[in-house]
């Protein structure tokens, strides 16, 4: 199913890293700046999640870690967005549990996978989300120039691995048998 909708990954692979390179571009932007952009990244992200757990149960497919997890960055965009003032620390653990969260829903939807269609890229992505999250709880006082910077090297290499997956998915899809009337 994945490997139908390889563009979805591709898209939020080519978010992740255009707010990577925003992120470490403006590394002394004032906090708050940061929030609202990553609030506005995880509402995009978690939209475009969306659109994949409704394409997974159109089609029949497991789809639950897929809703948690378009859930989980809706809810974590909204908070940014409201609450773009609350304190560095908030921020942080903020991030913190997305990462962590984020990690451990791409490692249970990598195992789903099968090998050939990119198991171990979006396993990598996952386990460097879970490390992400556990460097940011571990610190949370950290200053804001480092957090960006952290938070930019964070999403570039987290879509390079959705890009890499992508690619992968769409290389299988390519193999793949197309239904009867399927747009090409």
């Amino acid at each position: 199913m994945l490997a139908r909708h390889w563009w979805t990954v591709a898209l939020r692979g080519v978010i992740a890293v255009l707010f990577g390179l925003v992120a470490l571009a403006a590394p002394g932007a004032a906090l708050l700046s940061l929030a609202l952009l990553f609030g506005a990244y995880l509402l995009a992200d978690g939209v475009i999640e969306l659109v994949v757990t409704w394409r997974a149960a159109k089609a029949g497919v497991r789809w639950g870690p897929l809703l948690w997890e378009a859930v989980l960055s809706i809810i974590m965009g909204l908070i940014a967005l409201a609450m773009p003032a609350v304190a560095v620390w908030a921020f942080v653990i903020l991030l913190a549990a997305w990462a962590l969260i984020t990690g451990v829903l791409e490692l249970v939807a990598a195992f789903r996978l099968h090998a050939s269609h990119g198991r171990w890229w979006l396993a990598l992505g996952g386990i460097v989300s879970l490390v992400w999250g556990l460097l940011l709880a571990a610190a949370p006082m950290i200053g804001a120039v480092v957090v960006a910077w952290w938070l930019g090297f964070y999403a570039i290499f987290f879509g390079i691995t959705l890009l890499v997956a992508a690619w992968r998915l769409r290389e299988r899809h390519i193999g793949l048998p197309r239904s009867p009337g399927a747009p090409a």
